[in-house]
């Protein structure tokens, strides 16, 4: 019997980094010493007290059976205080906070609950990947928003064609940016939460990297902005801020009729996340954060030892303020990313991201990640350097 799927999964590319870790096992069953810069999770653990708090509360028997839908109230209140701690956003836990598990899964549930087939979503170029597969999965129309050096990788809203903007429904925006790691100020929040409300469009924001930033940079988050709310919800993760990217826990904010939506959407999807690690979140969310301004230093250091290396090898490339990337043109003799990161893979064992896996506008960029242990990092870049020059 052949199987025939749904047309719109039949259309849809396997995930890069599944295909990637099948290809790094072959090569190091050959023995290559492979060092991974291209996938985002990062390789440091949480503060201890994050993970006593989890090992106390699985001690609890209590606390072994089904969780509340959506999160417990401990977390939700907790995602609330951080939000007004962190950015001065008041929150009702009750109604504009959901938990999730992991942000990846409401980025791609956010789709099937908001659009219909056919309908508009503007998506920025590059984008992170899980955008645009739950959008095609959604059978809904893509319209690419690029993001540009000369722009400073921020989306030109202006340059949308109006029936486009009157036709969509949805727009994501990702700030801290992965992959260009470009920053967003409140200016342009304020622009894109104006132009959702003239055209009734949703912003998605998506927000994993607002507590990871260097040189005394602050990001924002997009509901900072007066009546951001009445548009817009916010992605946010525990995954990047507190290294609990296996944990899986995460939380939507913002607009309630878009959260109850989702939550609603989530409700014949899964049940909750495991109660001890809610309340190991919720004690990250509001705990000592003291402990982030060190790991961000070790991560500042080894951007700029990415950043030197580039520089060195001939690359074109701006030194982030936030994020865990790098966004680097390809030096002129090389002309297709995808090759070039096959080479230095197979000739160096150093693992990079090609751009074009994130847009036809990253088609002469690779992605370099910082969540590798420095020393690594110095001895993947040596190999990198010294392979460029004699290619």
């Amino acid at each position: 019997m052949k199987i025939r799927p749904a047309h719109t999964v039949e259309n849809i590319k396997p995930y890069f980094f599944a295909s990637l870790n099948k290809t790094l096992a072959e090569l190091k069953a050959k023995g290559l010493d492979i060092i991974r810069l291209d996938m985002g999770s990062p390789d440091l653990p949480p503060a201890q007290f994050i993970i006593e708090r989890l090992i106390e509360s699985a001690r609890d028997p209590k606390k072994h059976g089904y969780a509340p839908m959506g999160g417990s109230s401990a977390f939700l209140k907790a995602v609330a205080d951080y939000y007004k701690t962190r950015f001065e956003v008041s929150l009702n836990p009750k109604t504009e906070a959901l938990a999730l598990l992991g942000s990846k899964e409401g980025i791609f549930n956010i789709n099937h609950t908001l659009l219909d087939p056919g309908d508009i979503v503007l998506m920025p170029d590059p984008y992170y990947p899980v955008y645009l597969a739950g959008a095609q999965l959604a059978d809904s129309r893509v319209f690419f928003m690029p993001l540009l050096k000369e722009n400073d990788f921020l989306p030109d809203l202006q340059a949308i064609p109006r029936e486009i903007a009157r036709e969509a429904k949805m727009m994501w925006l990702n700030y801290p940016n992965n992959p260009t790691g470009a920053v967003a100020g409140l200016d342009f929040f304020t622009e894109a939460v104006e132009f959702a409300r003239e055209n009734e469009i949703v912003i998605v924001h998506d927000a994993p990297y607002t507590d990871l930033t260097f040189d005394g940079y602050r990001a924002h988050s997009i509901l900072e902005v007066p009546g951001a709310k009445d548009v817009a919800i916010e992605f946010n993760s525990l995954s990047k801020t507190y290294n609990m990217a296996g944990w899986r826990i995460g939380m939507a904010v913002g607009n309630a009729e878009v959260i109850r939506l989702l939550a609603t959407y989530k409700s014949q999807i899964d049940n909750s996340i495991f109660t001890p690690i809610m309340d190991a979140g919720a004690l990250a969310l509001t705990g000592d954060q003291s402990w982030l301004v060190e790991r961000n230093l070790v991560y500042q250091e080894r951007r700029d030892v990415v950043y030197d290396g580039l520089v060195e090898a001939g690359f074109e490339v701006e030194k982030p303020k936030a994020a865990l990337y790098l966004w680097a043109r390809l030096p002129e003799k090389f002309g297709d990313p995808m090759q070039f990161c096959a080479d230095v893979l197979n000739e160096t064992g150093v693992s990079l991201t090609p751009g074009v896996i994130y847009g036809p506008s990253g088609k002469d960029y690779i992605r370099i990640s910082i969540i590798t242990p420095t020393p690594q990092i110095k001895e993947a870049m040596k190999r990198l350097v010294a392979w460029i020059k004699e290619n």
